[in-house]
């Protein structure tokens, strides 16, 4: 019989860099690897804006979870790809606005689970649960997410990064159209990727790619934009990450365009 510290030992791969440990370093946090610190740096070295890219992306989750517990009034969220916690994760943005607010995050890296479950405590009138799963399986997700979450009430469905880490050939419209398909009308999704249209970034990435665990794969604004088939984008659109909604006296850092997102609407 596998002995589970070994199996989540040998899932951890400290010898190579995992995506959310080198998001964990551009982002200024300790819960990383030198491995992926070393990651980050080559990253940086090859495309210096990274680490404001990753900071303007934590920030549009900021913005996007509090339009849709506030205006849109959604009070389950599914965050795919969690990532380590950090401030302003998913459950204390949606709670501050409704305490109510039940809260399902999902990773497939032990070590983010188990910050996870040790760090997302939800308020008494709420909820937050932890689904060990990758997103190439949406069955075992929506499963897993159902003893927590109603679904046959709206739910929003945070993707922020996650799309880019699935190649072409796993089809990654259909992974979501699979997750969205389960979800009640009323139900929502904001998305946020990588774009393909920088030369610098594009080099960063292919380096990153040739010695993580996993690969990221960046996209044309266009082919992003066209995760939201079906749905009903919200204003503006499908745009630079920075553009999106931004905070009102809080201007966002300059940085290249490197990035896209959006929020749409099942109806």
């Amino acid at each position: 019989m596998t002995d589970p510290r070994e199996e989540a030992g040998a899932r951890l791969q400290t010898d190579r860099p995992h995506s959310a440990r080198v998001w964990n370093y551009l982002l200024g946090g300790k819960d990383n690897y030198p491995v992926d610190s070393e990651a980050g740096d080559v990253i940086l070295t090859t495309f210096p804006e990274f680490a404001a890219v990753a900071r303007l992306q934590r920030r549009f989750l900021a913005r996007a979870v509090r339009f849709l517990a506030g205006e849109v009034g959604i009070r389950q969220f599914l965050d795919i790809g969690t990532g380590l916690p950090t401030a302003d994760n998913t459950h204390e943005l949606a709670q501050r606005i409704a305490p109510e607010s039940r809260i399902v995050y999902v990773d497939n890296d032990p070590l983010v689970l188990t910050h996870a479950r040790a760090l997302l405590t939800s308020t008494r009138e709420g909820a937050c649960a932890y689904v060990d799963a990758d997103v190439r399986h949406p069955e075992r997700i929506l499963a897993e997410a159902a003893r927590t979450l109603d679904l046959s009430r709206p739910v929003a469905l945070t993707a922020l990064g996650i799309m880019g880490q699935i190649s072409d050939a796993e089809r990654p419209a259909e992974l979501l159209d699979t997750l969205m398909a389960a979800l009640p009308r009323g139900s929502c999704l904001a998305l946020s990727d990588g774009t393909d249209n920088n030369e610098a970034l594009n080099r960063a990435v292919q380096v990153y790619n040739g010695q993580s665990a996993n690969t990221y794969h960046l996209r044309s604004p266009q082919e992003i934009a066209a995760f939201f088939t079906g749905l009903d984008l919200v204003a503006p659109g499908v745009v630079a990450t920075a553009s999106w909604r931004p905070d009102a006296g809080r201007p966002e850092e300059p940085t290249a365009d490197v990035s896209v997102c959006g929020v749409a609407v099942k109806n």
